[in-house]
């Protein structure tokens, strides 16, 4: 193929031949979405029709890599230096556009987040920082968020570092309410009547829920968090009985209808189940918000979308201590 055919084709987005100029032009839009893929054995209930949102499908792995893309384009980097924290998948996606953009990029993150993404983040040339806390530690002091709001500014290193602040960024907001929103409406022809995701930066339930329930005022949107703050559920954060200054400033609440809990031990069995049932690997936050999806199925009629962050694939680690766990309470029975 020559060089001008193939920018060509490029420039137009042609997501049907799949050529593209950039990484980054792999990333979804309404029109390149990621997939919804109906459930069929794990849900009963013929009445309630579940679909996976498989974030996957990004070039970066998960629905991060929306946010990533139009946070870093926005910003006014110079010769300084990107820097936020991440529980992982922002990372990576930050990781590889600034990689793609020629831009330098710090990432600090949780100590206990999956070893797998660690390793990502490094193999990536990421100067990665470790924060000695649990996955979901309070802000502004504590943590990888800590870390990052000393650097942008301390008098010392102010200068020489910039953040997206994906919990304070409006366009990991608006990423969501311009593709990941418009996406499911077309892809449910409107159908949709229920829509879960969990609490992380707030960003995809803020997006997704806004544009949603401008479309049909009638939709559901349900928010998923952990039973309690210290879990192993990356990327989620409870939110019930936070002090209004730990929440994420871009939560919309007035677009939530319910919030539910779940334990970690539901979380990973769900998704455990879906994996050897319906073939569908994913991460275990995932689990945790189907695992709510199919307590709704149980006295609920419509058409549900559940947001599929990313796959199993960061997490093989944890889901190793599951399995052990499991099998050693096997052999003692």
């Amino acid at each position: 193929m020559g060089s001008n055919t193939a920018k060509k084709q490029a420039g137009k987005l042609n997501h049907q031949l799949r050529v593209y100029s950039d990484i980054t032009q792999l990333i979804a839009s309404p029109e390149n979405p990621t997939p919804l893929v109906r459930l069929n054995k794990i849900n009963p209930n013929k009445d309630f029709e579940i679909y996976l949102k498989l974030e996957r499908y990004n070039p970066f792995g998960s629905i991060k890599d929306r946010i990533a893309c139009e946070m870093l384009k926005a910003l006014d980097i110079g010769d300084r230096t990107v820097v936020e924290p991440s529980s992982g998948n922002t990372g990576i996606a930050l990781a590889c556009i600034a990689n793609a953009l020629g831009v330098p990029v710090e990432i600090a993150v949780p100590e206990k987040i999956p070893e797998e993404k660690k390793v990502m983040l490094r193999f990536l040339g990421v100067k990665l920082t470790e924060a000695d806390d649990a996955l979901c530690p309070l802000f502004p002091t504590e943590g990888a968020r800590g870390i990052v709001n000393a650097l942008i500014k301390s008098p010392a290193t102010r200068d020489s570092y910039i953040s997206p602040n994906q919990y304070e960024n409006e366009l990991n907001v608006q990423a969501h309410y311009r593709a990941t929103g418009p996406e499911i409406w077309q892809q449910t022809e409107g159908k949709i009547s229920h829509f879960f995701a969990g609490f992380g930066t707030c960003g995809t339930i803020t997006g997704v829920g806004r544009y949603l329930k401008e479309q049909k005022p009638a939709v559901k949107i349900i928010g998923v968090e952990p039973s309690a703050a210290d879990h192993r559920l990356p990327g989620m954060k409870r939110i019930t009985g936070l002090a209004e200054e730990y929440i994420p400033k871009i939560l919309d609440k007035s677009v939530i209808d319910d919030t539910i809990e779940v334990t970690d031990e539901d979380a990973y069995q769900t998704a455990i189940k879906l994996a050897r049932e319906e073939g569908i690997p994913v991460g275990p936050t995932t689990g945790a918000i189907l695992h709510v999806a199919l307590n709704y199925a149980k006295l609920n009629k419509g058409l549900a979308v559940v947001i599929s962050p990313d796959d199993a694939f960061k997490y093989t680690s944890f889901y190793r201590d599951i399995l052990e766990t499991a099998k050693a309470g096997e052999r003692e029975k």
